[in-house]
């Protein structure tokens, strides 16, 4: 197990369940359906990226691989894909001009498929009698 990759799997599932929550209720009323659907783009992919780092932490052992590289770039590419459609959808509400925030969503995502794609590279390369 890698404690701290299963651990941050944890955290970025917990933020996500409360601010789905908090989406839910309060934003609802405020937020309209176009912002609440991205909102909620933002809150679905947290989730599964939290749900994948915390089966990545509890089954590294597996993997005889450094996965700090993809880690990083699994929870960067969370934080900045997530994190920036947050901040896109509640704009109006904060009165501020987060525009130049749209490019850092597209990043994020890149991030996350190069994750999952160096993931595939080193699980490949296990050989553990199994095959």
């Amino acid at each position: 197990m890698n404690k701290k990759i299963a651990v941050t799997g944890v955290v970025l599932i917990g933020v996500s369940i409360i601010l789905g929550a908090f989406g839910a209720h309060p934003l609802k009323e405020i937020l309209s359906s176009k912002q609440m659907a991205s909102y909620d783009v933002g809150i679905r992919y947290q989730m599964y990226h939290g749900l994948g780092l915390l089966l990545l932490g509890l089954n590294a052992n597996k993997i005889k691989q450094s996965l700090s590289a993809v880690f990083w770039l699994l929870l960067l590419g969370t934080l900045f894909f997530s994190g920036s459609i947050y901040f896109l959808s509640l704009q109006d509400i904060l009165s501020v001009k987060l525009n130049f925030l749209g490019p850092v969503t597209p990043l994020g995502g890149v991030f996350m498929i190069a994750g999952w794609i160096l993931l595939i590279i080193k699980m490949t390369k296990i050989n553990n009698g199994n095959d």
